[in-house]
């Protein structure tokens, strides 16, 4: 039995009977509806209605939509919906998580570079006022992984770093944030992603550490979470070896499954001995990770066996909530495993007291008044003055003066183009914009995407691209360079590297021995691997305007640098600090 008045529900006697009134008066489909957290991206409200009438779902990760839309349709599902519903969402930076107007904050590895705690907790608070705005309830964040691979695209810049302290640190600060609105937090991606290089999107992820070494990292932050009576975690995809083989003595490596399909690691270790009373949801279900593990028919009940208590996302929804329901008639889920998921579900759900219609459904005004506000602007440009971090400098290239130094090339690398849509990275523009306030002429060097975009495919533009000119001409026409990169990645390649726009580019850093050269990433914190001659290097943390104004005020000594990049920045190699 699920003990609803512990951490981390800590009901009242009234709050318990509801729940146990709730769950005595449900059909066998409302119950298997309840353990689905599914992503719809209609607005239609009929079709609202008939999902939500015919599956039940417990909970939504709503997706697509301006602030009138989502709140809209997360209105639309509350009221449609028998028993109050989750909403969830994923607010990694803040409030940019919600909506594409939301209020970026930081990202986790700036965060974790800062000298304290502050970015985190604005992360959090701007991030629950925001969410709460439109109708959600239910964080899935913060991330709690440990950045100890630095091939790692996928932890890169959602993990507060690579040491534990650190990682614990900030994600109190964020929960502590977060909890200053009607929100419940939920730490990912157990048992923790960050060991390797692969991405649990397109493959079983498998976290290699030995079991004593996971107990001082991972089990430590886990433990420390927990102890401080977090509502619910996400499970990844992720294997734990060493750990499985311990619990389970003798176990064939082909039957060691991902933490989602793992009772020794669900029951046997986060709720028997490290003693985890909340909600346990699976990551995406869509997820090679468990995708390719077992037969969609197996997977669906298994991971509710192996003691998940929700399932996130659907494949075909009425496949997967019939795979569900004859998990539950055929013993698969016994009858004691559902009652518990249930209790903790509808355990939440009371804790958020979301049976208050106000607090299921917001005042409509909230919105307007809260999401992109000057108070959050404001906590945005304090955490990126404490987010901008300086990598190296080791040829004393700073600080850069517009004054004397005002002649700027820019070579700017971005992701490669995926849509014949493309036109042009809009980022690239705003940092001209923010180049030419810092008082510099700026000279944009050119991109094979947009020469192909601009003036047509034509096999000339390779050969322009591979164009260098003169190295004399060079350094009388420049200054400085600054190498702006823009690279994201995300479900498509297990790890994502710098790439020019095209082969022998002349993008490439000669021009580092040239003339004064300064590397600037906005997102990833780990591209020295693949520019390690660029000797002034500046992890941004961050692509909005108001970082990339602070990072080139920074370069230009306006403002000095606090943060402290760690160890993993380096990528492991010497030449990379020179």
């Amino acid at each position: 039995m699920v003990d609803l008045k512990a951490q981390p529900f800590c009901l009242d006697d009234a709050q318990i009977k509801w729940v146990e009134d709730t769950i005595s008066s449900m059909t066998l489909d409302e119950k298997v509806g309840q353990l689905f957290v599914l992503m719809r991206k209609s607005l239609d409200p009929e079709e609202i209605k008939r999902t939500v009438e015919t599956y039940h779902q417990g909970g939504l990760r709503w997706q697509g939509g301006d602030r009138e839309q989502v709140y809209a349709q997360n209105r639309c599902y509350q009221e449609h919906s028998k028993i109050p519903m989750f909403v969830a969402c994923n607010c990694d930076n803040g409030g940019d998580g919600v909506l594409k107007d939301g209020t970026f904050i930081a990202t986790a590895a700036g965060a974790g570079a800062s000298k304290d705690t502050t970015a985190a907790y604005y992360q959090g608070l701007v991030a629950g006022r925001e969410a709460s705005a439109l109708g959600c309830n239910w964080s899935f964040n913060p991330v709690a992984d440990i950045f100890m691979n630095w091939r790692n695209t996928i932890v890169n810049t959602r993990s507060f770093g690579e040491n534990v302290d650190t990682v614990i640190a900030n994600a109190k600060a964020y929960i502590k944030g977060m909890h200053e609105s009607n929100m419940a937090c939920c730490c990912k991606h157990f048992p923790g992603d960050g060991v390797e290089e692969r991405d649990q999107h397109l493959v079983l992820g498998v976290n290699d550490l030995s079991a004593e070494e996971w107990e001082k990292t991972f089990g430590k932050v886990y433990q420390a979470m927990i102890d401080d009576g977090l509502e619910s975690i996400m499970v990844g995809h992720i294997a734990l070896p060493e750990m499985t083989r311990k619990l389970r003595p003798g176990i064939a490596d082909s039957d060691i499954m991902p933490a989602t399909l793992a009772p020794e690691l669900l029951t046997d270790l986060l709720r028997d001995k490290m003693g985890f009373n909340g909600v346990v949801i699976t990551d995406a279900s869509h997820m090679a990770g468990i995708a390719c593990m077992e037969k969609r028919e197996v997977a669906v009940p298994k991971a509710i066996a192996s003691g998940c208590d929700m399932f996130l996302f659907a494949n075909d929804l009425e496949e997967d909530f019939a795979y569900m329901k004859q998990g539950v008639e055929n013993g698969v889920i016994t009858e004691e495993r559902l009652s518990d998921a249930l209790h903790r579900i509808l355990g939440l759900k009371a804790k958020l007291k979301l049976y208050e219609k106000e607090n299921a459904i917001p005042d409509p005004e909230r919105k307007n008044t809260v999401i992109g506000c000057e108070e959050h602007l404001r906590y945005q440009a304090e955490a990126a003055d404490a987010c901008v971090t300086l990598v190296k400098d080791t040829q004393k290239n700073l600080p850069i003066n517009p004054e004397k130094q005002k002649r700027a090339r820019l070579v700017y690398i971005q992701s490669t183009p995926t849509s014949k849509a493309y036109s042009g990275d809009p980022v690239k523009k705003v940092v001209i914009e923010e180049l030419e306030r810092a008082g510099f002429t700026v000279d944009v060097a050119p991109n094979f995407h947009d020469l192909e975009v601009e003036e047509g495919p034509n096999p000339m533009h390779m050969l322009t691209m591979m164009h260098c000119g003169k190295m004399e001409e060079f350094r009388a026409k420049y200054d400085v360079v600054f190498l702006v990169i823009n690279v994201h990645g995300y479900a498509q390649e297990n790890e994502v590297r710098l790439r020019w726009s095209c082969n022998h580019s002349s993008e490439l850093p000669w021009y580092a021995t040239e003339v004064p050269t300064v590397g600037i990433s906005l997102n990833y914190t780990t591209h020295l691997i693949d520019v390690p001659q660029v000797h002034t290097f500046v992890n941004a943390n961050g692509e909005t305007r108001t970082y990339i104004r602070t990072a080139i005020e920074k370069i230009c000594g306006k403002s000095e640098f606090t943060a402290t990049p760690g160890e993993t920045v380096f990528c492991g190699k010497w030449d990379t600090r020179l």
